[in-house]
């Protein structure tokens, strides 16, 4: 008896949790966004199917015809927030906004909530996670009442649908989108197939509605947003919330946007009356001293396009241990121990391998970019030799295993902010550009130059090494 052959119809096919991806065949890893165990069988391939021509929505116009007008941005209340989305939110837009527990994203979008709520625009918050009447505990602690801002705690996809025809607000608030789910979708909330289809049938709302919307996220472990990846993709704007929970900082950070550039930051200072923009953090990373002190530098560092002045700590002591430690805060460790290795092999300075290193930053700002390799090199030498730098000077600039001091980005700006704080001497790369009024640049080309600006440096390194 001659075996039926499968038809294409009864093979299975495989599809990635994640991004969508079919395959006709099991693969532990998804070619297309590089996840493991993601690919899972979600039954047969089916008959190929075309769809007919149907009805436009409306006729295409040249794109000079387009009304732009509609897609103008209308502000928060919250000016750090707007500067990071482009002056606001867009009608019809969907920005994702995620951050660690605890970080301060419900407390943030109450209070724009709250600001944004007017006579003309309507703010529906939905709250998943909380009672209405905790949020309205939060709500009387950072002041963010207002008559047309309506609360609802939901966690059913339909009885949201059903407060956006019964509120018609201008701005939703989502709280999170990991805990609402959908009933006719199989799973628990904050599952791939729940988060699709919650976030697909708000964002359908948000345009037809021309209603802006704004959605909390969760985060994973390693700090990526929860949820599958096309999550990111389906909305218009994806903000990361960031810092440190024993710091007051808090940054947001514009990883995509549709209306605006990803490069701003928007810094904000965490308190028990709520959380307040900062149009000037520069006064969290500073410490004011009438006299310098040995092992502190300062450095500009660009966050997005925003120039921040910070304060780089360096300390040295005798090590009680064979294998001295390297301790760090705020700094990556390889770069500490790059400037080290180059202190040792160019800088001619033997006593560092020998004792222990503590460097730090501070107001819990963190220092990544290569242009602050100067000020972390300086601070090292100054902890060294037991010499403070000079008062008002600020470093910034790259520096290579070779010793040399390169180039960096937005050099300009770097020294107009620091210029403003009234800081009068810098040491930069070569060729910095436009000096602004008043400040003192030396440029160097590498690391020895750099190092003069120590007085006394080898006669009291001398004296500590007898």
């Amino acid at each position: 008896m001659a075996t039926r052959k499968s038809s294409a119809k009864d093979r299975p096919t495989y599809r990635c949790t994640e991004c969508g991806w079919q395959t006709a065949k099991w693969l532990g890893r998804c070619p297309e966004c590089q996840a493991w165990g993601t690919v899972e069988e979600s039954g047969g391939a089916g008959a190929v199917r075309t769809t007919a021509p149907g009805r436009v929505s409306s006729s295409a116009l040249p794109i000079g015809q387009v009304d732009g007008k509609q897609a103008t941005a209308r502000g928060t209340g919250v000016p750090e927030l707007d500067r990071v989305l482009g002056g606001g939110l867009v009608p019809g837009a969907v920005a994702l906004l995620a951050g660690e527990p605890g970080v301060g994203k419900s407390t943030l979008l109450l209070d724009v909530s709250a600001k944004a709520a007017s006579d003309e625009h309507r703010t529906l918050y939905v709250t998943g996670e909380e009672s209405a009447s905790q949020v309205r505990l939060r709500a009387d602690r950072i002041g963010a009442l207002s008559d047309h801002l309506y609360l609802a705690a939901e966690t059913d996809l339909s009885a949201v649908l059903a407060h956006l025809d019964e509120v018609k607000p201008s701005l939703l608030v989502m709280d999170s989108v990991q805990t609402v789910a959908s009933p006719e979708i199989d799973g628990a909330p904050g599952g791939v197939a729940q988060v699709r289809e919650v976030a697909a049938a708000l964002i359908r709302a948000s345009k037809e509605r021309g209603m802006s919307t704004l959605l909390v996220g969760h985060v994973t472990k390693d700090g990526s947003i929860a949820g599958p990846r096309l999550l990111e993709h389906l909305v218009d704007v994806v903000l990361h919330f960031e810092g440190d929970r024993h710091a007051r900082l808090r940054l947001v950070r514009g990883v995509k946007n549709r209306y605006g550039t990803t490069d701003e930051v928007g810094c904000f200072e965490l308190h028990d009356e709520g959380i307040t923009g900062l149009a000037d953090p520069s006064g969290l990373f500073l410490t004011r001293r009438d006299e310098p002190v040995p092992g502190t530098c300062l450095t500009v560092t660009l966050e997005g396009r925003r120039p921040l002045v910070a304060e780089v700590q360096a300390l040295t002591v005798d090590s009680q241990i064979p294998s001295p430690r390297r301790t760090t805060s705020g700094l990556e460790t390889s770069r500490v121990s790059m400037m080290l290795a180059v202190l040792e092999q160019r800088g001619r300075i033997s006593a560092l391998g020998k004792r222990d290193i503590y460097s730090a930053t501070v107001g819990g700002v963190k220092l990544s970019e290569p242009a602050a390799d100067l000020a972390v090199a300086l601070a090292l030498a100054s902890a060294a030799s037991d010499t403070p730098l000079p008062k008002n000077l600020v470093a910034v600039g790259e520096v290579g295993l070779a010793g040399e001091v390169r180039r960096v980005t937005g050099v300009q700006r770097r020294l107009a902010e620091a210029a403003r704080l009234g800081f009068t001497h810098a040491l930069v790369p070569a060729d910095p550009g436009r000096i602004p009024d008043g400040m003192r640049v030396l440029e160097v080309g590498d690391i020895g130059e750099a190092l003069r600006v120590l007085p006394a440096r080898a006669s009291r390194q001398g004296r500590a090494e007898e």
